[in-house]
Parts: structure tokens; sequence; C-alpha cells
């Protein structure tokens, strides 16, 4: 909520958090049931995020109260979710790859703790600008 009173980019940081605090619990899950037949492992394509985050024009954005409303694919609280399809050698038809995750789950962390970090330095700058810099 404070983000608003300061710049656009607060607002962007907080999502990236929120969006990565949603691929740290999708992995999770993939972890938590990569034994379990049938189960296809799903992530969150930042990659294809970023990208609609460049090329998206500071427009207004309509609101609904309702997710029936309007198509909120491109809504960032709402991201994309791809699910991963099981190679075709597999025996119980599991897409998660315990190795994958992992691997996931590190770049995951150490993209939310660079953001975190990021974001700490914007507010002490803040705060020693609001202290006349004492």
């Amino acid at each position: 909520m404070a983000d608003y009173l300061f710049d656009p980019i607060f607002t962007g940081l907080n999502h990236v958090l929120d969006l990565r605090q949603k691929q740290h619990a999708l992995s999770a899950t993939n972890l938590a049931n990569v034994d379990t037949p049938g189960f296809h492992a799903s992530y969150i394509n930042f990659d294809t995020i970023l990208d609609a985050a460049m090329h998206q024009e500071n427009v207004l954005q309509m609101t609904s109260s309702s997710g029936s409303h309007l198509n909120t694919k491109n809504n960032p609280d709402m991201p994309e979710v791809v699910e991963i399809e099981p190679m075709p050698w597999s025996t119980n038809d599991n897409s998660v790859y315990a190795e994958r995750e992992v691997g996931r789950m590190t770049h995951n962390s150490l993209m939310y703790r660079s953001v975190a970090q990021g974001m700490s330095k914007r507010y002490a700058l803040l705060k020693y600008a609001s202290s006349d810099g004492k």
C-alpha cells in the first residue's frame, strides 16, 4: 500500500516478490508430489511476464469486482502457470524431476533475495532523505 506513495518501481518490485513467493509454493508442491502418479509439475514463466511488463505502456488499467468480468490472463496477481508434460518414457505419467525443482527453487530464492535487498536499499535512501541526511 505504501508503495503507491513513492513511484511505480515499488509497485513493480512488490509484484516481483509476490510472484517469487508463488513460484516457491509451486516448486514446493511439485517436490511434495515427486512420487505421485499422474502429477504434472508447473511453474511461472518469468520470461513471458517480464517481456509483457517491458512492452506495457503506461495506460490506465480497468478494475473489476469479479474475476469473471474481465479476462485476467494479463493480471500480474494471476500469473500464467505453465504445466510441464511428462517425458514419453515416464512410467507413472509424473513430470516432476527433483533436480530441476531444486535448481528452480535455488534460482528463485536468489532472485527473491536480490529484489528484497534492492527494495531495502531504496527504503534506506528514502529514510535518509526524509531525515534531512541525519
